[in-house]
């Protein structure tokens, strides 16, 4: 089969790549659509020592597998849990101590004709949400886990900062809270399709310092840690969506005295992504910048 290969930092197509087996517990999923996240790239400039096939988020159909899932459109989460060490056994597989991910850490991934995942992975897509709206499932169930990790109410006053693919995820999917939202970022043109949706946005100006109960910080880089930090009211709660690439700075003395709640967020619930999905209340089609068809087609 054909694949994108990452070794050395490099990126190679590949035909070369036999058609991978399923282990009894997983199933084959011929790949229909893979989007191109900012981990890829990441990887690409040595985030992380990854050899393999890169690509983790997709929608595909099941082609070797139990019965009910064979032909079944599905989308997966990428963590593959090894089910016996100390976090699979208070369930946090996602925290698993031998996990392997997706086209990040051992485990091929989605940018290729096929791959393969745990079948308790595996989602079902319903019929009425198209392929290029549930390949965005695993970067909208991201989003929602922030709402997994703390409780919103209307009440609370939020910022989001970064107009990137997940930032204004988040907004769209911390809007449907009800709460007091304001997304910032640094091109009109991407906070426009927040401002059609009813969002407010606006740019880092825009911030009154120590105005917000919880600050979303999307950006993975030091300028936006600080702004999100110097926003927040005491006690408030800084979500760190990003990784960041090289060391952060930050000021302990802030968040030690205005006991601040640092609260890091990675992976999060497919099943209500989804729903989301079929429901219309999330539009991520417009965050696609290009479609590039494999080189069969």
């Amino acid at each position: 089969m054909q694949a994108l290969w990452l070794e050395n930092n490099q990126l190679n197509l590949r035909t070369d790549l036999p058609i991978p087996e399923p282990k009894p517990h997983e199933a084959r999923v011929r790949v229909l659509r893979s989007g191109i996240c900012n981990t890829d790239l990441e990887l690409l400039r040595g985030y992380y020592p990854y050899k393999g096939i890169i690509g983790h988020e997709f929608v595909g159909v099941v082609d070797r597998g139990p019965d009910p899932l064979i032909n079944r459109r599905v989308v997966g989460e990428i963590n593959s849990a090894c089910g016996i060490c100390q976090y699979c056994k208070i369930n946090l597989p996602t925290h698993c101590e031998n996990r392997t991910v997706l086209g990040i850490v051992n485990h091929n991934g989605a940018f290729a004709d096929y791959l393969c995942l745990p079948i308790e992975n595996l989602h079902i897509v319903p019929d009425n949400v198209s392929d290029e709206a549930a390949t965005f499932t695993e970067p909208i169930a991201a989003a929602l886990q922030i709402q997994e990790q703390i409780e919103i109410s209307q009440n609370h006053r939020i910022l989001v900062i970064g107009d990137g693919k997940l930032g204004q995820l988040i907004a769209q999917t911390l809007a449907l809270t009800g709460a007091k939202l304001l997304a910032v970022g640094r091109y009109k043109e991407k906070l426009a399709h927040l401002q059609a949706r009813g969002i407010q946005t606006g740019l880092a100006e825009a911030i009154a310092p120590h105005s917000f109960d919880i600050a979303v910080e999307c950006t993975g880089n030091p300028e936006g840690f600080a702004l999100a930090l110097n926003a927040l009211k005491p006690r408030g709660k800084l979500v760190l969506k990003s990784t960041y690439a090289g060391q952060l700075n930050l000021d302990a003395a802030a968040i030690v005295v205005n006991e601040i709640t640092l609260v890091g967020s990675r992976c999060g619930p497919f099943a209500p992504a989804l729903d989301l999905l079929s429901r219309g209340l999330i539009d991520p089609t417009y965050l696609i910048e290009g479609r590039y068809p494999s080189r069969k087609e």
